[in-house]
């Protein structure tokens, strides 16, 4: 990605097809678990914001997709769930043919708009 984009479409317009769907996908998890929270681009990433705080982003990267709670303790609170997947602190890695299961990432999501509130 050349050009910093101004929005996740145009974030996701750069994305080969087939990362693409899978972080669509992710999208809207997102939206389903989040219907309140604002599209913004964070880090040079796609990502959402509920009440002015940063929720969580994905990206594409060279071998893989991510999706970024942005937050350790979410990813460590998860770990059981998250063992098929490569994790470090506030990320978690995964193939485009083997996306995030939906219900995961709005369980994430959830969890992060708790923690946000607390």
């Amino acid at each position: 990605m050349n050009a910093k984009p101004k929005s996740i479409d145009e974030y996701l317009l750069a994305v080969p097809t087939d990362k693409r769907a899978a972080l669509e996908k992710i999208r809207k998890a997102i939206r389903t678990a989040a219907p309140k929270a604002e599209e913004c681009i964070s880090y040079g990433m796609p990502a959402f914001r509920l009440n002015g705080k940063l929720l969580v982003a994905f990206r594409v990267a060279a071998n893989h997709c991510a999706f970024h709670p942005m937050s350790g303790s979410t990813v460590d609170a998860h770990k059981d769930a998250l063992k098929n997947y490569d994790t470090s602190k506030g990320t978690i890695r995964f193939q485009a043919d083997k996306p995030l299961p939906a219900a995961l990432v709005r369980k994430l999501v959830k969890a992060r708009i708790a923690e946000n509130r607390g």
